[in-house]
Order: structure tokens, then C-alpha cells, then sequence
């Protein structure tokens, strides 16, 4: 939108819950050494490019930055041993729109970190919350729109779930109304055993920000291309 105070100059307003937050600020220095090494020239000396308000990265940079931003001391441990590092392939998805370029290591630790945060690490089906004697959650991350649909790594398309309900969710045995209602499928061979363990008010536990809450939109994408009925 227009700069109302700057003529000729504009403003990106950014959605609430839209975006994942580093855990420590990252400084346009470290030691002595840019992160972001495409704004060195041939000369090593630093570009223009650096007064450029939006600019490409990287896949090298991105991830260096996000080294830096998201540590590797979590406040909850992930379930498997796999950190990053130990996937840097680039690519550039499409999500909602809006090109990224990253590592789908880095995205699922950073997803999961902030699902978990929203959640408390309690299941949003059945409000259990188990965290083991390593600190580690039992509750996964899941995307409301899968990634293979280019859902995007944001809270608001995100659940904490436990393992057989995120497993029954993926499949489309378990979905959610927009006012969070839980719905389950027909074709569940066991509901009543299910019910014992789902809310007893048959409403998904929500984070206590608001902005941090699953979007109808993401809802209504699941119930329309994922639940079974």
C-alpha cells in the first residue's frame, strides 16, 4: 500500500501468524563476516544491493542466516535426530503465491518449533500433553494443507497432534469445521473408541492467540480435498 507519510513509496502490511519468527536477532555482522554474502562485490567490498529494501538470497545465504536465527538448542527437541545440516537442497516452492527459497529441513524444524509454542505441546484433539524425560514432545507438527498441496509452513495452517490422530487427520478420517468442531468420517471402524480419547467437547483445543489459530481457509481445503466424509 502507499507510504502515507513518504510520496512515491510503499508499505507491506504483514498478516498476523503469517510468517515464523527467529529466536534471536540476526546482526548484519557476525565477527566481522557478513551472513548474507551476496552483497559482496568481486572486490569483497559491499555492493549497492545492500540499500535494496527487497533482494534475492541465496540458498547459501538463507541458510546461514537461518543458522544463525534459529540455534540448535530448541526449546523443545524434535522427535528424530535429524537437525539441520543434514539437508541444504535448495528449491523454490510456490506458497500462496509468494516464492521461497529454502531447506525443507530447516522449514520443518522451525514449523514444528512454533506449532509446538502455539499449542503448549498439548494435542489439539485430544489434549494430552507428554513430554519425556529429554524434554521431547510427544505432539507432531501437522499442516492443515499438506506441503505436497504447497501448504504453507505457517502457524495458522498447523495443528499439535498426537501420533494416531495426526496419522487419521493425514488420511482424512478426522477433520475440523471452522468454528473447530471436531468431525470424524464414516468410515472409521472404531468411533467409539476414538471418542474416548478426542475432547469430550468435541471441540479442538486452540492456542491462546487468536492470530495463531488454524484459517478457515485451510480448514475448508482439508475437508474438501482430504476428508473421507
Amino acid at each position: 500500500m502507499p507510504d502515507p507519510t513518504v510520496p512515491a513509496h510503499y508499505l507491506a502490511l504483514i498478516e498476523p501468524g503469517s510468517y515464523l519468527t527467529f529466536e534471536q536477532d540476526v546482526p548484519f555482522r557476525v565477527h566481522g563476516e557478513l551472513p548474507e554474502r551476496g552483497l559482496l562485490n568481486e572486490s569483497g567490498a559491499i555492493s549497492g544491493r545492500a540499500q535494496s529494501a527487497v533482494r534475492p538470497i541465496s540458498s547459501d545465504d538463507f541458510n546461514r542466516i537461518i543458522d544463525i536465527g534459529l540455534p540448535d538448542e530448541p526449546m523443545v527437541l524434535p522427535r528424530s535426530g535429524t537437525l539441520l545440516g543434514e539437508d541444504r537442497a535448495a528449491f523454490e516452492p510456490m506458497r500462496d503465491r509468494v516464492p521461497m527459497l529454502g531447506s525443507r529441513a530447516v522449514r520443518d524444524r522451525a514449523f514444528r518449533r512454533r506449532i509446538l509454542e502455539a499449542y503448549d505441546c498439548r494435542c489439539a484433539l485430544t489434549g494430552l500433553k507428554f513430554i519425556n524425560g529429554g524434554g521431547r514432545a510427544e505432539a507432531e507438527a501437522a499442516h492443515i494443507k499438506s506441503v505436497e498441496a504447497n501448504g504453507p509452513d505457517i502457524v495458522t495452517n498447523g495443528l499439535a497432534l498426537s501420533g494416531t490422530v495426526h496419522w487419521m487427520f493425514d488420511r482424512g478420517l478426522i477433520s475440523l469445521s471452522d468454528n473447530l468442531e471436531i468431525i470424524l468420517s464414516s468410515k472409521i471402524n472404531d468411533i467409539d473408541g476414538l471418542r474416548k480419547i478426542i475432547n469430550s467437547n468435541g471441540r479442538a483445543h486452540l492456542p491462546d492467540r487468536e492470530e495463531w489459530r488454524p484459517h478457515p481457509r485451510y480448514l475448508r481445503w482439508h475437508r474438501e480435498h482430504c476428508f473421507a466424509g
